[in-house]
């Protein structure tokens, strides 16, 4: 597996968050480490994914609720209108960083599978029960379990804690799971690529929700539902 080790790595010695929001998310998932995780392998995140799949699509009924036109996506002023009601406190700069960082096709409006992004984020930085108690009110009865198994999955892959996922670290994750299997150091280069967004070596948390949400097929089914539309 030597191979697989690149320069890539060094930067994260003195790596320095892009934003703000960046930089919180790491600070949260830095605190949330120390509590450490119940998964063992990676193995053990694959066999989440159809109970996680099926909460994910249960928060459907909750986005049509904030797409206030119906026009397939929330724009962001119906994200501030979505935040008030889930009684969940931001500044206004915060509603920009949060919305800019998950819009990512940067069209002013997040579909199904950035807002399930979004909420994911807004758990992982408001962990205060006044917030998880208005999400449970809003319909998300389950969707807090369901969030906090992902920080769990992440933190599982983040070996070192430091908030970030490398190459090395995916390599160490698959290889817990197919240890002495040839095929490992490939398995885990592609799930890192895929999580790799921007190509810079290393994987943020919210780079880690886009990639699951492909995983488990959330694009997929925004693409079939844009053609019925088209039709």
């Amino acid at each position: 597996m030597g191979g697989v080790i690149t320069k890539s790595e060094s930067p994260r010695k003195g790596w320095v968050p892009e934003s703000k929001l960046e930089a919180k998310m790491v600070e949260a998932m830095q605190r949330r480490a120390l509590e450490g995780t119940s998964l063992k392998s990676f193995n053990n995140i694959i066999l989440k994914f159809p109970k996680i799949d099926e909460s994910l699509r249960n928060c459907k009924n909750i986005f049509e609720q904030f797409d206030e036109n119906a026009n397939g996506s929330i724009d962001p002023e119906e994200l501030k209108h979505c935040l008030q009601k889930l009684e969940i406190s931001f500044s206004e700069d915060e509603i920009t960083d949060l919305f800019e960082a998950c819009d990512i096709r940067d069209n002013m409006g997040m579909k199904f599978n950035e807002f399930i992004v979004l909420l994911c984020l807004v758990y992982l930085l408001k962990e205060d029960p006044a917030s998880l108690h208005a999400k449970s009110l809003m319909g998300l009865p389950n969707a807090e379990a369901t969030f906090e198994t992902l920080v769990d999955a992440f933190v599982f892959l983040d070996k070192n804690k430091d908030g970030y996922v490398s190459k090395n670290e995916m390599v160490q994750a698959i290889n817990e799971t197919v240890c002495g299997e040839r095929s490992s150091g490939r398995i885990a280069m592609k799930r890192f690529e895929e999580m790799d967004w921007d190509k810079n070596g290393m994987v943020t948390f919210k780079e880690f929700l886009f990639a699951f949400t492909r995983w488990i097929g959330i694009d997929e089914m925004e693409e079939e539902e844009d053609g019925e539309d088209r039709v």
